[in-house]
């Protein structure tokens, strides 16, 4: 028990690893990433109504999306290092239960997989209406106005994105600041989704939301795109371009971070991503990642998420490795 709990945040994250790709994220059972987004919404409503919206200056928008910003970190932080705490006072046992459990609460590796896969299984069987369906749970975007390789390179661009914003990242903070840090990280990353728009409604009151989003993945997107490409070498994918296309086009994304991924992932799979999207009915013109070697199938999808289980055994390895050798010193 004493070595268990010397090294409780390496046993803890290997431990909710292999949890999160037992079980992933069923549905039907409470989850913090759920209750976060219900915690933005309800500070939303009170710090930025619609109706007022219009009379309210820039800086009082950044000023009220800030204290949304500063309220829901401290709350996901601030719970789950209690929480963490007071199980840990109970009971060693009891405290590396919860932080094992608060742990495959952060990683969404499974939970990512299991819904890319159900649009390449629809896909793979011609049912257009299903594939829809199936991809709009994962992306933004207008679904109605997607052919087949439209659907097959949002999947994919979702799957490399959220390899750093739903895996990396949150195995980085993980490693570095325990549960407290990776539920902060995943506030920030849910609040950027729900407001870090540049709309009417968010282009001010989102910008806090936003850009401390950009700041803390910047450094977990650049290790994820790394990862990529070493990962894209073991599977025997093209790593020359993947190092290729991430150096020339990393850049092209109107995100700093989603980019890198990206980037990487087309140059390994060997097809063009990004382009042109419907968001809400407006057309948003983005430049391609990548070269269009060739069009993109349904199994790039299957590629897509092997890519994404190298990246984090690429990070969990050493991460097993050290606490073997901590163990047999």
């Amino acid at each position: 028990m004493d070595f268990l709990l010397d090294n409780h945040r390496l046993v803890c994250v290997l431990l909710g690893f292999i949890v999160d790709c037992v079980i992933g994220d069923p549905p039907r059972l409470p989850h913090p990433v759920r209750a976060i987004g219900l915690l933005v919404s309800f500070l939303e409503r009170k710090l930025h109504p619609a109706v007022k919206a219009m009379h309210r200056s820039k800086r009082n928008l950044r000023i009220r999306g800030g204290l949304l910003v500063l309220c829901t970190v401290c709350a996901a932080g601030g719970v789950a290092y209690f929480f963490t705490a007071y199980c840990y006072a109970l009971h060693p046992a009891a405290g590396l239960a919860a932080e094992t459990v608060l742990c495959a609460w952060c990683l969404a590796a499974r939970n990512l997989r299991d819904c890319a896969m159900d649009v390449y299984r629809a896909l793979a069987a011609g049912d257009m209406e299903q594939s829809r369906k199936a991809v709009s749970m994962i992306v933004g975007r207008d679904v109605a106005v997607l052919d087949a390789d439209g659907i097959a390179r949002a999947a994919v661009e979702t799957v490399a994105e959220n390899t750093n914003d739903g895996v990396i990242a949150p195995l980085f903070y993980l490693l570095l600041g325990g549960p407290a840090a990776a539920m902060v990280y995943k506030a920030v990353n849910t609040m950027d989704s729900m407001i870090g728009y540049k709309n009417d409604r968010y282009r001010y009151f989102g910008t806090a939301a936003a850009r401390l989003d950009d700041v803390m993945g910047f450094i977990p997107a650049r290790i994820t795109a790394a990862c990529m490409i070493a990962g894209s070498f073991f599977l025997r994918l093209n790593w020359r371009d993947a190092l290729r296309i991430f150096i020339r086009d990393r850049g092209k994304h109107q995100s700093p971070n989603a980019g890198q991924a990206e980037s990487a992932c087309a140059g390994a799979l060997g097809i063009r991503l990004a382009g042109d999207a419907w968001y809400a009915g407006v057309l948003e013109h983005k430049p391609y990642i990548g070269d269009n070697i060739r069009s993109i199938e349904p199994a790039d999808i299957k590629c897509a998420c092997a890519l994404l289980y190298a990246c984090v055994l690429l990070c969990i390895i050493p991460a097993a490795v050290l606490l073997l050798v901590r163990f047999w010193l």
